[in-house]
Protein backbone atom coordinates (compact mmCIF):
# COMPACT_ATOMS: atom_id res chain seq x y z
CA UNK A 1 0.00 0.00 0.00
CA UNK A 2 1.31 3.44 -0.87
CA UNK A 3 0.92 5.97 1.95
CA UNK A 4 -1.78 8.51 0.94
CA UNK A 5 0.47 11.42 1.96
CA UNK A 6 2.88 10.50 -0.84
CA UNK A 7 0.24 11.48 -3.38
CA UNK A 8 -1.09 14.47 -1.45
CA UNK A 9 1.04 17.31 -0.03
CA UNK A 10 -2.07 19.43 0.60
CA UNK A 11 -1.31 20.27 4.24
CA UNK A 12 2.14 21.52 3.19
CA UNK A 13 0.49 23.94 0.79
CA UNK A 14 -2.40 25.09 2.95
CA UNK A 15 -1.27 25.74 6.53
CA UNK A 16 1.20 28.18 8.06
CA UNK A 17 4.04 26.11 9.49
CA UNK A 18 5.23 27.97 12.58
CA UNK A 19 7.31 26.59 15.46
CA UNK A 20 9.83 27.55 18.13
CA UNK A 21 13.19 28.76 16.77
CA UNK A 22 15.06 26.18 18.89
CA UNK A 23 14.06 23.50 16.35
CA UNK A 24 16.59 25.11 13.99
CA UNK A 25 19.46 25.25 16.49
CA UNK A 26 21.67 22.12 16.40
CA UNK A 27 23.22 22.98 19.77
CA UNK A 28 19.73 22.65 21.30
CA UNK A 29 18.87 19.46 19.42
CA UNK A 30 17.15 21.25 16.55
CA UNK A 31 17.20 19.62 13.12
CA UNK A 32 15.22 21.90 10.81
CA UNK A 33 17.57 23.74 8.43
CA UNK A 34 17.47 27.41 9.47
CA UNK A 35 17.86 28.50 5.83
CA UNK A 36 14.42 27.02 5.10
CA UNK A 37 12.78 29.25 7.72
CA UNK A 38 11.99 32.90 8.31
CA UNK A 39 11.61 34.75 11.61
CA UNK A 40 8.02 35.44 12.67
CA UNK A 41 8.59 36.93 16.11
CA UNK A 42 11.18 36.64 18.91
CA UNK A 43 10.09 33.07 19.69
CA UNK A 44 8.87 31.55 16.44
CA UNK A 45 10.05 30.86 12.94
CA UNK A 46 8.02 29.60 10.00
CA UNK A 47 8.83 27.44 7.02
CA UNK A 48 9.45 29.65 4.01
CA UNK A 49 6.50 29.76 1.66
CA UNK A 50 3.83 29.28 4.32
CA UNK A 51 3.34 32.84 5.55
CA UNK A 52 0.95 34.15 2.89
CA UNK A 53 -1.01 32.88 -0.11
CA UNK A 54 -0.27 31.13 -2.29
CA UNK A 55 1.12 28.88 0.42
CA UNK A 56 3.59 26.13 -0.35
CA UNK A 57 6.27 24.97 2.05
CA UNK A 58 9.75 25.30 0.60
CA UNK A 59 10.42 21.67 1.64
CA UNK A 60 7.48 20.27 -0.35
CA UNK A 61 8.64 18.29 -3.37
CA UNK A 62 6.37 17.27 -6.23
CA UNK A 63 2.86 17.97 -7.43
CA UNK A 64 0.02 18.32 -4.93
CA UNK A 65 -2.53 15.55 -5.33
CA UNK A 66 -0.33 13.52 -7.68
CA UNK A 67 3.07 12.72 -6.17
CA UNK A 68 4.29 14.90 -3.32
CA UNK A 69 6.47 14.46 -0.27
CA UNK A 70 8.41 16.39 2.35
CA UNK A 71 11.99 16.90 1.22
CA UNK A 72 13.14 17.01 4.87
CA UNK A 73 10.75 14.37 6.23
CA UNK A 74 13.10 12.78 8.79
CA UNK A 75 13.93 16.21 10.28
CA UNK A 76 10.66 18.08 9.71
CA UNK A 77 9.31 20.50 12.36
CA UNK A 78 7.33 19.23 15.34
CA UNK A 79 4.11 20.85 14.08
CA UNK A 80 4.36 18.79 10.90
CA UNK A 81 4.88 15.59 12.87
CA UNK A 82 1.74 16.39 14.87
CA UNK A 83 -0.58 16.49 11.86
CA UNK A 84 -2.08 13.04 11.37
CA UNK A 85 -3.62 11.92 8.12
CA UNK A 86 -7.32 11.20 8.62
CA UNK A 87 -7.95 7.66 9.79
CA UNK A 88 -4.33 6.47 9.67
CA UNK A 89 -4.54 5.68 13.38
CA UNK A 90 -8.30 5.15 13.50
CA UNK A 91 -9.03 8.85 14.13
CA UNK A 92 -10.48 11.62 12.01
CA UNK A 93 -8.18 14.60 11.36
CA UNK A 94 -9.99 17.86 10.58
CA UNK A 95 -6.64 19.45 9.58
CA UNK A 96 -5.99 16.76 6.99
CA UNK A 97 -9.51 17.09 5.57
CA UNK A 98 -9.29 20.90 5.44
CA UNK A 99 -6.01 20.84 3.52
CA UNK A 100 -7.20 18.17 1.08
CA UNK A 101 -10.53 19.90 0.40
CA UNK A 102 -8.76 23.23 -0.21
CA UNK A 103 -6.82 21.53 -3.02
CA UNK A 104 -9.80 19.74 -4.55
CA UNK A 105 -8.96 16.35 -3.03
CA UNK A 106 -11.52 14.19 -1.29
CA UNK A 107 -11.04 13.60 2.44
CA UNK A 108 -9.43 10.30 3.40
CA UNK A 109 -11.65 7.53 4.74
CA UNK A 110 -10.91 4.45 6.85
CA UNK A 111 -11.01 2.47 3.60
CA UNK A 112 -7.92 4.32 2.35
CA UNK A 113 -5.91 2.43 4.99
CA UNK A 114 -6.97 -1.09 4.08
CA UNK A 115 -4.33 -3.00 2.16
CA UNK A 116 -5.31 -4.77 -1.05
CA UNK A 117 -5.65 -8.57 -0.96
CA UNK A 118 -2.31 -10.39 -1.06
CA UNK A 119 -0.35 -7.60 0.64
CA UNK A 120 1.90 -8.27 3.62
CA UNK A 121 0.33 -5.56 5.81
CA UNK A 122 -2.44 -6.17 8.30
CA UNK A 123 -5.39 -3.79 7.90
CA UNK A 124 -6.10 -1.34 10.70
CA UNK A 125 -8.88 -2.33 13.09
CA UNK A 126 -12.20 -0.72 12.30
CA UNK A 127 -13.03 2.25 14.50
CA UNK A 128 -16.11 2.08 16.70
Amino acid sequence: MSHPCLSCGACCAHFRIAFHWSETDPSLGGTVPVELTEKLDPHRVGMRGTQSPPMRCVALVGEIGKAAHCGIHPIKPSVCREVEPSWEFGRHSPQCDKGRIAHGLRPLTPGDWIDPPGSNHAPLPKSA
